[in-house]
């Protein structure tokens, strides 16, 4: 089965189809448009994976990593840079647009799975992953599992709060973060 990975940023959108051996088999990268709004976001990760989707000889599965986190309550994306996602049920409004199942996570745990399970961290134990575009994040690895944390956020190292009166991010939950919590992705 082929896959198709869709990087979603605050400036760019790219999308890439493997097979399944993960072997590149074509490319393409489109603007964000963010300040066009969240239904312009849909539609463009909609028809990027359409395209990719045309040069596909088989069925496909499909991995979006995403700016912000899933809120463990009601799956909406909070604690994004790219703040029109803020609240939405991102996963569902487009396993509905493209009536097809997804994967959905968060973009600097993708970035630090991929280091530990395929990259530089390989065979270690422990990996902390920082990506930084549009804004910053952070993913943590533990025997090749995401370290999430009791709000999702564990590698977040941006959104934790250290000083109870201090600015606001874009997340509406602020905790000081002691112990964490190792979770299985699903």
């Amino acid at each position: 089965m082929n896959k198709i990975g869709i990087d979603l940023g605050g400036t760019k959108i790219e999308g890439i189809l493997t097979d399944e051996n993960f072997q590149s088999i074509t490319r393409k990268r489109i603007p964000t448009n963010q300040q066009d709004g969240y239904e312009s976001i849909l539609n463009s990760i909609k028809n990027l994976i359409l395209q990719l989707s045309e040069e596909s000889t088989e069925k496909f599965s499909i991995g979006i990593c995403t700016p912000g986190s899933l809120s463990l309550d009601s799956g909406l994306i909070k604690n994004s840079n790219t703040q029109c996602l803020i609240g939405k049920d991102l996963k569902n409004d487009l396993k509905n647009l493209l009536n097809q199942d997804l994967s959905i996570e968060n973009d600097a745990n993708c970035f630090a799975l991929a280091e530990a399970k395929l990259g530089a961290g390989k065979d270690q134990n422990l990996v902390f992953g920082v990506i930084m575009g549009t804004g910053v994040g952070g993913g943590i690895i533990i025997d090749e599992k995401i370290h999430y944390g009791r709000t999702n956020i564990a590698g977040e190292w941006g959104h934790h709060c250290l000083h109870l009166d201090g600015n606001n991010c874009y997340g509406k939950n602020h905790f000081l973060m002691i112990l964490v919590y190792l979770l299985q992705m699903s």
